[in-house]
């Protein structure tokens, strides 16, 4: 090495030291805040986590710490944050038995593990207050506080590989296999991401408005989280598996599947450097700078461009050697189309490279080596072998042609006895993991046969290798007239939270007299005559087949006075019977008999009618179905109205708890209509919700619930909705500090911030000081 690299005055990043200990893969590195700068830790596929630390005076790293915990490989890895509990923190591990690992950093057994998601758990992000984002190959991310899932982030169609808690509170970011990134607020998808045209791969937090995207298309993509892209960088010539970025930097770090690492500053690639293991699969950045990378050969090295820290000239001359002994092979496309005959000699590297990372491809004694221009040193240093070059024939180079393309096997495999043969070709140099999973989504099978099938390469070419990857990748990659409800908003007259008329604040602190709310909040005033009118006259344009004889109009008027004065009578089976047919009128004419089914639904004989487990699904799906955004706009109030009302009875609370996940995402579609008192039926709705979860341990329900409320927060304007909101909230965080801490996560306390200014209704003001002290 000449004494300029090793002044170090070029800035060049250097081989610091390698760092043997793992036996496979190493999947996953993390810098760790617990020594200064330093120490960081690493996952493999050797189902092993390991803590490093700095071993002074020397430039290596000694291992701390090994945990293990996980049944089979680890393939994620993230640093929890201190916090009272745990003042150093915690590590976290993902792995292929579909769990998370929490270790502290001086247990080798973890804390507690981390159960529900369904397949491998392949990214990892720390948030605030604990929290922690994890992605699988199930298509889903979930959000986790200490030992629980708070919620599930659904919409991926494929694997999710990447995810990223960004600065702002509530706001997450997924990247998938289906080429998609989607930014998360509160648990809802806000917007979508396209432009890769392969698996995404990995993500970097830029600043509060900025990311950094990496895919398999062998691009980074540097987006807003508004929608655009503002710059696309190319570089690699394969799949690129990480990114990182350098400490209060812009500039970032790439690992690839080209062999290398890459360093980019001002948006150009400033450096490349080639590692002797086919996938270079992670990285991350100490806080001195330095580069952590773990490969598929099992090895951690770490780089450094300052020149006190750089491995002795003979450390870096094994890694030079080590790797010029590496195999590439040319179907990876990092070399272009190779043609021997065309090549140069070896005075060809006589010449000097134009810049830093540069290739030439030269011909020495029948054989094709690479080599890469250092800038840094100003000479050609020799990355490897060419193998199995372009141009040969089948019979020359033992390969079998299959459509169009040669191979070192082809399989036939039968999937079943019955069906058609498939063919499988697979080449040694090929993760036979990957080809399984490609050979099952191209065939439209089954996936429960990815391990009968990788199992079936592996055993067909046992001991066969071409390349120095000890390893396999991941998978997968009118007043007067009849208005609804029109005299019915609660808000007017006696307030329905304290049963007083206009809340009046005054100078003595005030008791909580708001939450948690105990009975559920109903929808109550009606003019009876008002709505048999209406049955009356739409009875008249009703369809033939739909029409009511004037007996069954006079049931329903008899079912309206038990509804409004329950001790005018029983309930008939004809009069729910004759309600029903009412409710399945055509959707531009069925308003009035929503409107009854509105109020009867508190009886107890019709609850349980409409609302027990035989018919309480049918029921609930009809309703759902009118509640379409696209619907009329009487059916979605009367709707939601009907199910505030249904949870006054026990079997209509059991009902829509059960189908919670459905009435909810339904319902929440309805923020974005321009109507206050669909808002105010909204907010009520969770707020009915949030009663019946204080009186459960449901963490995720509550966390779905909260969700659902800080979106909804975000659009309504009504203060009514708001108060009801508000009241939610306290509901729900109430006596459990768990849900608390997840409504920090979420940023709930920036959204009650805002309506701290609201002076009428007081009642608004009063209840953000409340929820504001309990966060």
């Amino acid at each position: 090495m000449s004494q300029a690299g090793r002044d170090g005055g070029d800035n060049c990043y250097r081989l610091r030291c390698s760092l043997l200990g793992h036996e496979l893969d190493v999947r996953g590195v993390a810098r760790c805040p617990l020594w200064p700068g330093e120490g960081f830790v690493s996952v493999s596929r050797d189902r092993s986590a390991r803590l490093w630390v700095p071993d002074s005076p020397n430039q290596e790293f000694v291992e701390l710490q090994r945990m293990s915990g996980h049944s089979n490989f680890v393939s994620s890895v993230c640093i929890l944050p201190p916090s009272d509990l745990y003042p150093r923190g915690l590590i976290a591990t993902g792995g292929n038995d579909h769990n998370i690992c929490v270790f502290s950093l001086d247990s080798a057994k973890p804390l507690y593990t981390l159960k529900g998601h369904k397949n491998t758990v392949c990214s990892l992000s720390s948030g605030k207050f604990g929290t922690l984002l994890s992605g699988s190959w199930d298509t889903t991310g979930k959000v986790w506080l200490n030992d629980k899932c708070m919620m599930t982030l659904q919409g991926h169609t494929a694997a999710v590989w990447a995810v990223k808690i960004l600065p702002e509170q509530g706001l997450m970011l997924t990247g998938s296999a289906d080429k998609s990134i989607k930014l998360w607020k509160a648990g809802r998808c806000e917007m979508t991401f396209l432009g890769h045209e392969d698996c995404v791969r990995g993500l970097a937090t830029v600043n509060d408005t900025e990311f950094l995207s990496c895919s398999n298309d062998a691009s980074v993509r540097r987006w807003l989280i508004t929608g655009e892209c503002l710059q696309i960088y190319y570089g690699h010539t394969n799949y690129i598996y990480n990114i990182c970025l350098f400490p209060n930097s812009q500039d970032f770090v790439t690992t690839s599947e080209d062999r290398s690492m890459r360093i980019w500053k001002k948006g150009e690639c400033t450096q490349t450097i080639r590692l002797p293991a086919q996938s270079v699969w992670c990285c991350c950045v100490l806080d001195n700078g330095d580069i952590v990378v773990g490969a598929s050969d099992g090895i951690i090295r770490v780089f450094t461009e300052s020149p006190d820290r750089i491995a002795s000239p003979e450390e870096i001359q094994a890694f030079e050697n080590e790797l010029s002994k590496a195999t590439i092979d040319p179907k990876t496309g990092d070399l272009g189309d190779i043609k021997i005959e065309d090549l140069p000699g070896k005075d060809h590297l006589n010449e000097p490279g134009t810049r830093d990372g540069q290739t030439r491809l030269i011909k020495e004694d029948g054989k094709v080596e690479a080599y890469q221009w250092s800038t840094g040193e100003g000479r050609w240093m020799k990355i490897g072998d060419v193998v199995g070059s372009s141009g040969a024939t089948q019979q020359t180079s033992g390969k079998v042609l299959f459509e169009g393309k040669e191979y070192d096997y082809v399989f036939t495999i039968d999937v079943n006895e019955s069906g058609p043969s498939f063919k499988l070709p697979y080449n040694l140099t090929e993760d036979p993991w990957l080809v399984a999973y490609n050979f099952l989504q191209k065939n439209d099978l089954n996936p429960m046969f990815l391990d009968q099938v990788a199992k079936f390469i592996i055993d067909n070419t046992a001991g066969q290798t071409q390349s120095t990857n000890s390893g396999f990748a991941d998978p997968f990659t009118g007043s007067g007239r009849y208005i609804p409800g029109s005299s019915s908003t609660n808000n007017m007259g006696a307030d329905p939270f304290t049963g007083k008329n206009a809340y009046r604040s005054s100078t003595a602190p005030t008791p909580n007299a708001y939450f948690p709310k105990k009975e559920p909040v109903t929808f109550d005033q009606a003019n009876p005559s008002q709505i048999l009118g209406k049955l009356k006259e739409l009875n008249e344009s009703a369809p033939e087949e739909r029409k009511m004889p004037e007996e069954d109009l006079m049931q329903l008027d008899k079912l309206l006075s038990v509804a409004v004065n329950p001790s005018g009578g029983a309930v008939t089976a004809q009069q729910l019977d004759t309600l029903w047919r009412a409710v399945n009128w055509p959707e531009d004419i069925v308003f009035p008999a929503l409107d009854v089914l509105r109020l009867s639904i508190k009886n107890p004989t019709v609850n349980e009618m409409f609302c027990n487990e035989k018919e309480g699904s049918q029921f609930s799906n009809y309703l759902l179905q009118l509640m379409s955004p696209r619907g009329k706009q009487a059916n979605q109030l009367l709707v939601l109205r009907t199910l505030c009302n249904s949870f006054f009875c026990d079997p209509g609370a059991c009902l829509l708890m059960s189908e919670r996940d459905a009435v909810i995402s339904k319902a929440i579609l309805l923020k974005s209509v321009i109507n206050k008192n669909i808002h105010i039926a909204l907010a009520t709705l969770m707020l009915n919700y949030a009663i019946c979860l204080h009186k459960v341990s449901d963490i995720e329900g509550k966390a779905q619930c909260l969700s659902a409320i800080s979106s909804i927060i975000e659009v309504v304007q009504d203060l009514e909705a708001i108060f009801r909101l508000l009241v939610a909230l306290g509901t729900l965080i109430s006596d459990d500090k768990n849900a608390v801490q997840l409504a920090k996560s979420l940023g709930v306390d920036s959204q009650i911030k805002k309506f701290m200014s609201v002076t009428e209704p007081a009642k608004v003001n009063e209840c953000c000081r409340l929820l504001l002290n309990m966060l």
